[in-house]
């Protein structure tokens, strides 16, 4: 389905992922990949999370899983837009900033409980287009912004 990037003047060219049924395809796949907020894999290959509260430097990299949970019986679909979602502010805050999958082996859990990968793949990036859709199935069919005292 998804060929492995190449190396075009220094940079890693990514495939890109334009619509959630490619996602949940890829997810099927690929089980394990993570989705991550950030200037991209060129940026992060060199970098390491940090716990912003403490100052202290994490393991691995922070990801967002893309597997759903076991507990979880929903279409796959709606998993994968409420973890689109979760984050998307990171970009919306930050141009340098965009959605790209990844694949890694699991290090850690960060202070937010996040699964922290080490021994990073670059898998695909992830379209625009792709977050404005998971945004209109998270709309349809969660109470967004919902917690346990409303």
């Amino acid at each position: 389905m998804l060929s492995h990037g190449v190396r075009a003047e220094r940079a890693l060219v990514l495939p890109v992922i334009d619509s959630l049924a490619q996602l949940e395809d890829l997810v099927w796949e690929m089980p394990g990949l993570g989705i991550r907020y950030s200037a991209g894999w060129e940026h992060d290959r060199d970098e390491e999370s940090i716990d912003h509260e403490s100052g202290l430097p994490l393991p691995g990299l922070s990801v967002n899983p893309l597997d759903p949970e076991p507990w979880w019986d929903r279409p796959l679909r709606q998993w994968l837009a409420r973890q689109l979602c979760q984050y998307r502010h990171l970009a919306e805050e930050d141009d340098d900033r965009h959605a790209w999958i990844l694949a890694g082996r699991l290090v850690a859990r960060g202070p937010d409980c996040e699964p922290l990968f080490a021994d990073v793949e670059p898998v695909a990036d992830l379209a625009p287009e792709v977050i404005a859709e998971a945004e209109r199935v998270y709309a349809k069919h969660f109470a967004v912004g919902r917690g346990p005292t409303d």
